[in-house]
């Protein structure tokens, strides 16, 4: 079976270990969206004039990564997750709309044009918190609690559309619930909203967990039509949970198990696309993080795979 990393990183420890895992019997690939060469990703196929791998695994969330996940759909592609569920993630409108429109018990979310529009309201009634609309890398997300402070963000980022969401006090932990196709895993981190600024990620056993907590995270998946994806929850006051993001392929890093997870999702897609069911084998031990990855093909448009 051909599976495909799309991806600018796939020496990422989730990736590489879940391709050391498949590498003995199986070919592991991987694309990077940023080449040039994918700007158009339809004419690029079309010059390619290969066959598609059986599955591919969309890590990266780009616009030139999710249009050229679409494309590949277009043609008949397993995409894990889909570009359109990827989508959804990106846009912080979209989601708390989606979210809170299935029942989910997800953050009062508001929509602001400009962070300027927000700093010329004046004084905020309550603290809040900003974040960027679409989420990315360093994007902004910050808590408010004067107008003094939104005008300091307003001089960086004046034109930045943003989401507000009040603030609701918790201990300054946040919970991280990642998703493999429907395996739980589960962390503390300390927020980058809390005063003394992000923390460590301290394993959590997802049998200590509530299923008020883990039964919102895994209704996340059915609502977004996600396979592997992140709930990021707060405890608040008498221990209810409140959504505050949900991520499309995160990086699970450091949870035993999921490269495994990984690598059976993508054998029993890729099977399924290919009008045929993996044999099932007994699961691989868990690996360690550390260990050098199996080598990974960097492919050219051939297979735009």
């Amino acid at each position: 079976m051909r599976i495909c990393l799309l991806t600018a990183d796939p020496e990422h420890p989730l990736l590489a270990a879940a391709a050391e895992l498949l590498a003995p019997r199986h070919r592991v690939e991987s694309l990077d969206p940023r080449d040039d060469r994918w700007a158009r990703p339809a004419e690029a196929l079309d010059a390619a004039r290969g066959d598609l791998a059986d599955v591919y695994l969309l890590k990266a969330r780009t616009p030139r990564a999710l249009a050229l996940a679409a494309v590949l759909e277009e043609r008949g592609a397993v995409v894990i997750n889909s570009a359109a569920a990827t989508a959804r993630c990106q846009d912080r409108v979209e989601m708390a709309e989606l979210a809170r429109g299935a029942g989910l018990p997800f953050a009062g979310t508001r929509y602001v044009p400009t962070l300027a529009q927000l700093a010329a309201d004046g004084e905020p009634s309550s603290p809040l918190v900003i974040k960027s609309r679409h989420s990315r890398r360093h994007d902004l997300v910050a808590r408010v609690d004067s107008a003094a402070r939104l005008h300091a963000l307003a001089a960086d980022w004046a034109d930045e559309p943003v989401v507000v969401q009040e603030f609701t006090a918790n201990s300054g932990w946040d919970l991280k619930l990642w998703v493999v196709a429907g395996r739980l895993f589960a962390a503390r981190r300390r927020s980058e909203l809390a005063p003394e600024g992000r923390g460590p990620t301290l394993p959590l056993p997802v049998a200590d967990l509530p299923a008020a907590w883990t039964g919102p995270a895994l209704r996340a998946g059915e609502v977004f039509d996600l396979e592997v994806y992140g709930v990021d929850i707060l405890e608040t006051a008498g221990g209810v949970p409140l959504i505050v993001d949900i991520n499309a392929f995160p990086g699970i890093r450091g949870q035993a198990g999921a490269p495994n997870a990984l690598a059976e999702l993508a054998l029993r897609a890729g099977g399924r696309a290919a009008g045929r069911a993996p044999r099932r084998e007994p699961d691989p031990a868990p690996l360690p993080l550390a260990r050098i990855p199996a080598p990974i093909t960097n492919t050219t448009p051939t297979g735009a795979s």
